[in-house]
């Protein structure tokens, strides 16, 4: 598999020292998924930017996290799945909805059942929902623009998951509590 670094402040190329700074005032140190993100200024500026946009989306802080974990299991990116578990746990989503994400078991709230599986069927639809999928969601209590806000979400976990993927971005320490594994890992 081809190698691909991890930058550092220090060490970015020159035009992705801003999106590393930025994340380093958000976290409180560089996450690895941006330092890799750093090969290519474009990605990781959209990707803080898509992220940015998905953070004023008129999802609350719990849905916004069960949506990415949705889009990160349904995936297999065991980076993500990490990395937000502890973001949902520091944004004070119930254990009990990560957990469930975590091991692909309905979540008990209805509502929020309804945001996850949604999220999977995007995802594992590739976009071609039936109808059925869309009643269920708006059902549920969501409406059109939450339809397309999940939208905003899988773009901005697409661009992270297969980064990840293809990079093999090693799991920050601040996560590593947190760590997940695919069913399907390469990893034993």
């Amino acid at each position: 598999m081809t190698d691909f670094q991890t930058y550092t402040l220090e060490s970015a190329p020159e035009k992705s020292r801003k999106v590393l700074e930025t994340g380093n005032k958000a976290y409180g140190f560089v996450p690895n998924l941006l330092g890799t993100m750093a090969e290519a200024p474009a990605l990781a500026e959209a990707y803080l930017t898509i992220g940015k946009l998905f953070g004023e989306t008129s999802f609350d802080e719990t849905e916004r996290q069960v949506i990415a974990l949705a889009i990160s299991r349904s995936n297999g990116c065991e980076y993500c799945v990490s990395a937000h578990s502890k973001i949902a746990e520091l944004g004070q989503v119930d254990g009990d909805v990560i957990r469930a994400i975590r091991n692909d078991e309905p979540i008990a709230d209805e509502r929020l059942e309804a945001l996850r599986t949604f999220a999977t069927n995007v995802v594992s639809k590739r976009g071609w929902l039936d109808e059925g999928d869309i009643e269920a969601f708006l059902t549920a209590g969501y409406d059109r623009q939450n339809v397309l806000e999940v939208i905003l979400g899988v773009a901005m976990k697409t661009m992270s998951n297969y980064t990840n993927h293809i990079a093999d971005t090693p799991l920050d320490d601040a996560f590593s509590d947190s760590e997940w594994r695919s069913p399907g890992s390469r990893v034993a």
